[in-house]
């Protein structure tokens, strides 16, 4: 391992080192694994289906031979339009196990999305499931020459489901009992190095189409080990304990597949798979005994607003997890008064597997950082106008990461590849500093920074304000033209139930203890909701989009 600095390890835990050996290894010898030494413990609990081990290990065993027999070898790109449910990890073990690499596609992508996202990949087959109308969007994409295969997995096996469609009649899609899995003798497995690509995982597209980027076998185990020296250097693994984890976010996002999926499975713990969140819902599932939740800042906001959140018995819970997006201060504080636990975060991305920071164990006086960084992920400051030079601790520029889990790159993208690395170090976009203690703070995206006035004005840390404000349930801080400063703050709020009307005015005043007069919005709109992203994050692509639209039509009158 070079010798990169590592300021932060004097915050770590005596015996914990950021240059740990990092264990890597094929992910898909996760299951089999796990079915050798925990074969009748549930891996997954869906609807009215408990999963053991060795039941997950077998339908996979049974998948790879559909999957061989559909015509699958080491190589190809098998895309999933996937919701969660138990057929995800089967088909997403299986095709590793041929020396297939996944492609992600969302449920909630529009058409031209996901043709791009096949087209781009290269996925020679797409498979889904007959439940939430995937089943007639295969069909689109197959009419449409999108994609020549499908294979559709019947949802019935798992219990009922109000959504489910009809199997599909056409004579271009496959239904998965259907494809007989009766290759014999059993299909050769072939030899995967760590270094073979295992998942192409669609990232961005605030400036454009989706761009792809390559994660390896390495890469993903090289994650999930960097997680479990973490924990172990805290004290956080009960080596005698089934945990039971509460798994709403989508796996077909990075978080919620390596992050929770893949450790949950490699440490033989219990997954209680859910196919949509539901604030209620989810307090029901914890009483009964849950001991983690993983969830994203808006999750948790609806949460806190459930009426008698403060009664409810979270004693199980031993982790309260989120990440995905910046989780406010404000909301922090108000979570850990009302059920007595910290909610504990870091940050990650697509590009790192997710792996980057975490903010250790009881140390409330950081929350408003992400923390440190996990044994064998190594991160910089380096100056926005030359990404070669790094900054010094207390300087603000932009995050740079390296690591064994870090992507190589994005696919059919030469010039973005050249861009985003620098030094043989992957420049995040994400603005922020590193304190005394080697704690790591994000002011904003690099991407989402206003230019105002000739200041740089971070809307994250406007957000953080308005935060504080008793009456805002939610809040989105864009840049919009402005005659007199170049660009000004313009602040999207949802209220909380039964709230006055919040106007700008007022807000302002509010915000002028905590803001400086160039950050303070020159715009507010209150809005009933916010938009988001398919994991749950808020999303600013929306309302940029707007307000762009509604300056190109100030122009042209």
């Amino acid at each position: 391992m070079p010798e990169f600095a590592a300021p932060w390890e004097k915050s770590y835990p005596a015996g914990m080192s950021a240059r740990a050996a990092i264990d890597t290894f094929p992910v898909h010898d996760i299951v089999q694994k796990a079915a050798g030494h925990w074969p009748r413990r549930t891996a997954i609990s869906f609807r009215q289906r408990a999963i053991t081990y060795l039941e997950l290990d077998n339908a996979v065993g049974t998948a790879v031979m559909r999957l061989a027999e559909a015509g699958i070898k080491k190589g190809d790109r098998v895309a999933l339009l996937l919701p969660n449910t138990p057929w995800h990890p089967v088909v997403f073990f299986a095709a590793l196990s041929l020396g297939a690499t996944i492609v992600h596609l969302s449920p909630l992508d529009s058409a031209p999305v996901l043709q791009h996202k096949i087209a781009d990949s290269g996925a020679r087959i797409l498979v889904t499931t007959n439940t939430g109308g995937l089943c007639g969007r295969a069909a689109e994409l197959v009419s449409g020459g999108a994609v020549h295969d499908v294979i559709v997995c019947e949802d019935a096996c798992w219990g009922d489901d109000p959504d489910r469609t009809p199997l599909p009649d056409d004579p271009g899609i496959l239904v998965w009992s259907q494809v007989s899995g009766s290759v014999l003798p059993a299909p050769a497995l072939p030899a995967i190095a760590v270094d073979d690509l295992a998942l192409l995982q669609y990232t961005g597209g605030t400036t454009g189409l989706p761009k792809a980027a390559m994660l390896s076998h390495r890469n993903l185990s090289a994650s999930m080990s960097s997680y479990e020296l973490w924990n172990e250097g805290w004290g956080l693994i009960d080596e005698d304990a089934i945990e039971r984890i509460l798994l709403i976010l989508p796996l077909f996002h990075i978080y919620g597949l390596s992050t929770v999926m893949l450790r949950a499975l490699n440490n033989g713990n219990e997954i209680l798979l859910r196919s949509r969140f539901d604030a209620a819902a989810v307090l029901d599932d914890i009483e009964t005994g849950v001991t983690a939740f993983p969830g994203v800042p808006t999750m948790w906001i609806a949460l806190s607003t459930v009426p008698g959140f403060e009664t409810r018995d979270l004693s199980s819970l031993k982790i309260a997890a989120s990440g995905g997006a910046p989780l406010p201060a404000e909301l922090a504080t108000r979570l850990r008064e009302k059920m007595g636990l910290d909610l504990v975060g870091g940050w990650g991305m697509s590009e790192t597997s997710p792996a980057g920071t975490n903010l250790p164990p009881a140390r409330p006086d950081k929350n408003g950082t992400i923390g440190i960084p996990l044994p064998g992920v190594f991160l910089r400051i380096v100056s926005l106008d030359d990404p070669s030079r790094e900054l010094e601790q207390g300087e603000t520029g932009e995050i740079a990461v390296r690591g064994s889990n870090v992507t190589s790159g994005y696919l059919n993208r030469p010039e973005d590849n050249a861009a985003c690395f620098a030094d043989g170090w992957f420049l995040t976009g994400d603005i922020g500093f590193m304190d005394e203690d080697g704690y790591f703070t994000i002011v904003d995206r690099k991407k989402d920074m206003i230019l105002s006035g000739g200041f740089n004005v971070y809307p994250q840390m406007i957000e953080q304000a308005i935060y504080q404000h008793d009456d805002v349930e939610e809040v989105l801080v864009i840049g919009i033209a402005d005659a007199y400063r170049g660009e000004a703050a313009k602040a999207f709020v949802k209220l909380r139930a039964g709230a006055p009307n919040l106007t700008l005015e007022a807000l302002r005043t509010f915000l002028k203890p905590r803001l400086g007069p160039h950050e303070l919005p020159a715009a507010l709109e209150i809005r009933s909701g916010l938009p988001r992203t398919p994991v749950g994050k808020l999303s600013k692509i929306e309302l940029k989009q707007e307000e762009a639209a509604r300056a190109a039509s100030k122009r042209a009158s």
